[in-house]
This record gives structure tokens, C-alpha cells and sequence, in this order.
């Protein structure tokens, strides 16, 4: 491995580690948050009243209790100490956006590129990519711009919303490699979602604290637009997480219909997520939390699995035993160009026999069960070569002319 591939391994460790942190501190923020608002009961005590309290909470944590009260739009003297929950968001989203520079961008030709799909120059390929974030942004929010209001809005932007997601979608999976396209996907998304604080919920916010010094009636549409988006971004969280964790699991990205794949996996974890938000008021208006919206995402996520599932492979062929020179003839076509004496990607080389049996756990793993390897199958590896490579596996991973049979 060379320096400079080195320093990117490292710079890609240090910002998916950041990346991650930030990301959880968000989530749980933005998590918790819709909770409250959804859990807030209307206030008895006249005091509270008196002050505009329009919601109070009770809760008990960490060996004490807490009662967070939310004001109906502001409260009626501005505190001397403020938190604001903004850099989680902005910290998510540049760590992210640095990942996706160092690991997409600067390896466009390897990583966004897949030939099998559209054979086009690199520099177009990450330019398009950064299209992609900036162009989302621009359709999400003229869509809550022009259809968000009126009691209808909320329906109408859902629809149209995703709509758009279907669309970039598909387009993503026509354009880029399988692994990039889900990955670009919740990029795009988690972009607006950091956009959606950074033009509409904290400029808001900034607008009712100077109305409050400047001795202004506050302007109550600076929290209900805030609100929107902040509830828009609860149902693109679980969306997004699934589109970063894929590029783990070929079997999705990897499918011949993977944008219907992505479409309906950030589908499921919509539904999901929507179950827990109306639980949250189901509770406090004493009703029945709506569970069904669960079910559906989760049977969802059941008919996928079973849409993509594998064929089995037939029992002849999976009792077979398996020569070394089998593998090595699929290695030799398949895998040596990137791990071979002169090029050792990841700091794995397979072009001796001590070398493969060293690396076959590895080798399982990457090209036979999370089929992530070859990276984009820029070498056409074939399912019987992974079932074969599979098969040697289970059956000892023996170099030697004659499998070792396990005992």
C-alpha cells in the first residue's frame, strides 16, 4: 500500500468515525424532540398558564426528574442562557460530505463509475453526484414552498416528495454503480434534511429572538414553518440510515431491480418511523397507538427479502467438491488484477496460495456474502464463481490440489 492510499484509509477511518458520532447526537436530538411535541399535555397549573405554557412534559431519568414546558411562540421574556441545537446537524453533514469527497470523489472512476451501466468520464460522474444533493434541495423546497400550506399540505408535499425520491432513485441506479446510487440517494436527502436547519429552522428561530428584543409581536409562522421541516426530517431519518448502511450489503444494491429495492426499503422505514410519531400522540389523546403503520413496514420489509432472495443452488452441485486450481482460475481472472504483487488493495494480496489461504475468510465474506467484491464487478465475476468460491470455503478453503474435507 502506498502513502497516499494509506492517508486515504486513514482520513476516511477518522471522518466515518466523526461522521457516525455527530449523526447519532443528531438523530437522538431530532428523535427526542418529536417526541416532546407530540407528547406534550396541555398545563393545569395556573402559573403556567399565566406564563403561556402551552405543553408540559413529566419525565424521570437518570435518577431524577424533568419538566420541559414549550410556549405556544415565545416566552414572554427572553432567557440570559439559550441552547441551540444546530452544529449536531451541520457537523453530521460536513463529516459526511468530506466522506463522500474522500472515498466517492477522489476515486470517481472506481467507486461512482460502473461501466455495466453507463460507461462516462469520471469528472462528469462526481460532478453529476454533487448535481445530485444540490438539485433534491431545489425541488423538495419548492414543493413545501408552493403546496405546504393549507390543512391538505402536509398529504400533498408527502406525495409529491416522494415522488421526487422515486425519481432520483431510479435515475441514481440508471446512472451510477449499485453501491454510489443508494449511497447518493441518502446523501441527497440527509442535504436537505441539514438544509431544512440551515435556511428554514434556525433563521426562524433567529427571527423570533430579534422580534422579542426589538419589543415585536412574534410572529407565530416562524415556528409552524420550523416545525414542518423538523417533522419532515423525522421521516427521512430512518430512509437515510438505510441508504448509508446498504453499501455493506450487495444483495440490495446489487439487484437487477435495485432502485425498486432502495424505493421500497426507505419506504418501509418511513411507515416504521410514522408508527412510533402517531404513537407518541396516541398516548397523550388516550387512543390506541396505530401499530398497523409497523406491521406494514415490517411485512414490507419481509416481501423484499423474499423478492430478492437467491435461488437455492441445487444439491449436486453444492456437495461438489472444489480443486484449488478452480479457484485459482476465478482468483486469476477475477481478483488478481487488484491483489496481485505489485497492487495489494487493503493491504490484501491473493496471488500465492499461502496468501489466499491467509485471506479466505476475508475473500468469503467480501465476494460471497456480502458480494461487495470485485468492487462493482468491474471483472463480470459470475454467480457460479461465487457459488464456487462459496462452496471451497465451507468445504476447508484448502490450497492444495485435494479440498481438505472438514471432519
Amino acid at each position: 500500500m502506498d502513502l497516499s492510499s494509506y492517508l486515504l484509509d486513514w482520513a476516511n477511518l477518522l471522518l466515518r468515525w466523526v461522521h457516525v458520532i455527530t449523526a447519532i447526537a443528531w438523530v437522538g436530538s431530532s428523535f427526542y424532540f418529536v417526541f416532546l411535541d407530540n407528547s406534550l399535555t396541555r398545563p393545569s397549573a395556573p402559573d403556567l398558564k399565566a406564563k403561556g405554557v402551552d405543553g408540559e412534559l413529566w419525565a424521570v431519568h437518570g435518577g431524577g426528574f424533568y419538566h420541559p414546558q414549550k410556549y405556544l411562540v415565545a416566552p414572554p421574556q427572553l432567557p440570559e442562557h439559550l441552547h441551540w441545537f444546530y452544529w449536531e446537524s451541520y457537523s453530521t453533514w460536513l463529516t459526511g460530505f468530506g466522506l463522500f469527497t474522500v472515498l466517492y470523489l477522489f476515486n470517481a472512476g472506481t467507486f461512482l463509475v460502473d461501466k455495466s451501466v453507463l460507461d462516462w468520464s469520471p469528472t462528469v460522474a462526481a460532478a453529476t453526484a454533487l448535481a445530485f444533493l444540490a438539485a433534491f434541495w431545489v425541488v423538495y423546497d419548492g414543493i413545501c414552498r408552493v403546496f405546504g400550506q393549507g390543512d391538505k399540505g402536509d398529504l400533498v408535499v408527502g406525495a409529491l416528495v416522494f415522488g421526487a425520491v422515486v425519481l432520483a432513485s431510479w435515475l441514481a441506479c440508471e446512472l451510477f454503480a449499485g453501491r454510489a446510487a443508494f449511497l447518493l440517494v441518502g446523501a441527497m436527502m440527509a442535504t436537505a434534511m441539514s438544509a431544512n436547519v440551515f435556511f428554514w429552522i434556525i433563521p426562524g428561530q433567529r427571527k423570533v429572538i430579534a422580534q422579542m428584543k426589538a419589543g415585536q409581536p412574534v410572529d407565530p409562522v416562524h415556528g409552524r414553518r420550523g416545525k414542518q421541516r423538523s417533522v419532515h426530517n423525522t421521516y427521512f431519518t430512518l430512509p437515510v440510515l438505510f441508504a448509508m448502511l446498504s453499501n455493506h450489503y450487495g444483495f440490495t444494491y446489487g439487484h437487477e431491480h435495485n432502485w425498486l429495492v432502495l424505493v421500497l426499503m426507505m419506504l418501509a422505514g418511513a411507515l416504521i418511523r410514522h408508527a412510533f410519531v402517531a404513537r407518541h400522540k396516541a398516548r397523550v389523546q388516550g387512543r390506541r397507538a396505530p401499530w398497523h403503520y409497523a406491521v406494514a413496514g415490517c411485512l414490507l420489509l419481509v416481501g423484499v427479502m423474499v423478492w430478492i432472495a437467491p435461488a437455492p443452488a441445487p444439491a449436486l452441485a453444492a456437495a461438489e467438491p472444489v480443486r484449488f486450481e478452480q479457484v485459482e482460475a476465478v482468483l486469476g481472472q477475477r481478483c488478481l488484477v487488484c491483489h496481485n504483487a505489485q497492487l495489494q488493495s487493503k493491504n490484501i494480496g491473493l496471488h500465492t496460495p499461502e496468501l489466499v489461504a491467509r485471506n479466505a475468510q476475508s475473500l468469503y465474506q467480501q465476494a460471497v456474502v456480502a458480494r461487495t467484491m470485485p468492487l462493482n464487478n468491474a471483472t463480470g465475476i459470475t454467480e457460479e464463481e461465487r457459488a464456487l468460491l462459496g462452496r471451497w470455503y465451507r468445504q476447508g478453503a484448502s490450497t492444495a490440489s485435494t479440498p481438505r474435507q472438514k471432519k
